[in-house]
């Protein structure tokens, strides 16, 4: 929900309202909204930024809850600058981590940043986006530029974040470069002297600094605005590649179909609030349908066509929903297939040779590692070969083998 402690006072009207309305959509918190007012009602362009470390090749969809608000300010006229973060990358964000983040190499993170470039234009207005890179300025500033940086925070401080309270009460190590993360990114906003910056709640502690640094350096406090970590297809835990439960922008249109429509009903909702782009009052007519009866299968295809022609084309949406309904509507498949219960091995799920052979479809790991590599393994109509490829709890799965073995698979989260 909204943070609205900080009101205006002044009433809001007209295409000022309007504007602010949509950006409240799918923000969790603003502060401050009064000085959001503020900026805006000053009519001039407002630098919006967002930053991104390249610390992996993909984006998935809980990346772009954060690149859509960034659409929004992009439509009303405002500047947006997607901040790679090649220099902080090298540091590595601890933001809820319980050991230090391994370092990337600067070649990683320059394969990273091209691919993540190619990737956000499907959101973003690439001719509107200004892409910067924080070792502009980061790698020319002398050490001594550090140090009056690090003057500006005290140990103290640091330490009311809670993944490092936790570490320190836990004795697990923190390195001295971490402390430096929050810092670097809080001077990115000085260097960009941006009015407003974007991040998911998990990073509401680097966004602070980010204002406490400007307020050093005789700037105006940027506003600051959450938005929250998009759950992954178990609908429990935040969407991420290594749990598996994550449906990747760059992924063919079949799959991304597919993942959208292994989602929850309940979590149907939250998906259209945060993904979609439909205005709310669109949203609310579906709701209704389906209180009213409409099939929720159906208010979800609207869902995955959306997505897919987003990251894909209008052609290739419907070629996958045609190709959905012919696997599962008209029944391609068997009419009696049982659900099996699958334990999950941890907590990212159970691998997928694993699950074939929990499911009877193999009769070991080895015989599941030489099928995959075959080509003769499908997840959902979908071809797959990656035998490390993890199941999450939460959605049903259809595995299968050859041209006629099939089974239907649930997982069942690990005790």
């Amino acid at each position: 929900m909204t943070d609205t402690s900080a009101v205006p006072s002044f009433p809001i009207e007209g295409p000022l309202a309007e504007q602010l309305a949509e950006l409240r959509r799918g923000a969790q918190e603003i502060l401050t909204e009064a000085d959001l007012v503020k900026k805006l009602s000053r009519g001039k362009p407002l630098v919006v930024k967002a930053g991104f470390d390249p610390t992996a090749p993909d984006l998935h969809l809980g990346h772009t809850v954060l690149i859509n608000k960034m659409r929004q300010f992009q439509q009303y006229g405002h500047e947006v600058v997607f901040l790679i973060g090649d220099f902080t990358g090298m540091i590595g964000d601890p933001t809820g981590r319980n050991a230090t983040r391994p370092r990337l190499t600067p070649e990683a993170i320059q394969e990273n940043a091209r691919t993540y470039q190619t990737q956000v234009f499907k959101i973003l207005d690439a001719e509107r986006t200004r892409v910067d890179f924080n070792s502009r300025w980061f790698g020319a500033m002398p050490a001594a530029g550090l140090i009056e940086i690090a003057a500006r925070h005290t140990v103290a401080r640091m330490l009311e974040r809670d993944d490092f309270t936790k570490r320190f009460r836990a004795n697990q190590p923190i390195a001295l470069h971490e402390f430096l993360y929050p810092l670097v990114q809080g001077y990115d906003s000085v260097a960009l002297k941006a009015d407003v910056e974007l991040g998911g709640t998990d990073q509401k502690f680097n966004l602070l600094v980010g204002r406490q640094l400007q307020e050093h350096y005789g700037q105006e406090p940027q506003v600051v605005i959450t938005v929250p970590l998009l759950e992954g297809l178990d609908g429990v835990n935040k969407m991420s590649k290594s749990l598996g439960n994550y449906i990747g922008i760059a992924e063919d249109p079949q799959t991304i179909f597919g993942k959208v429509m292994s989602i929850s009903d309940t979590l149907m909702w939250r998906y259209f609030e945060l993904l979609s782009f439909r205005p709310l009052g669109d949203i609310a007519v579906l709701r209704r349908a389906a209180e009213e009866g409409r099939n929720p299968r159906d208010i979800k295809f609207e869902l995955a066509v959306e997505l897919v022609a987003r990251f894909h084309d209008m052609k290739a949406a419907k070629q996958a929903q045609e190709d959905f309904i012919a696997r599962f509507a008209q029944k391609a498949l068997p009419d009696d297939l049982p659900l099996q219960h699958l334990q999950a091995t941890d907590v990212s799920g159970l691998r997928l040779a694993n699950a074939l052979k929990d499911a009877g479809l193999v009769a070991s790991n080895s015989e599941a590692g030489r099928k995959l590599a075959e080509g003769a393994v499908r997840i959902d109509g979908n071809k797959v070969s990656d035998r490390e490829q993890r199941l999450v709890p939460g959605p049903e799965y259809i595995l299968q083998l050859g041209p006629r073995r099939f089974a239907r698979v649930s997982i069942t989260p690990a005790s």
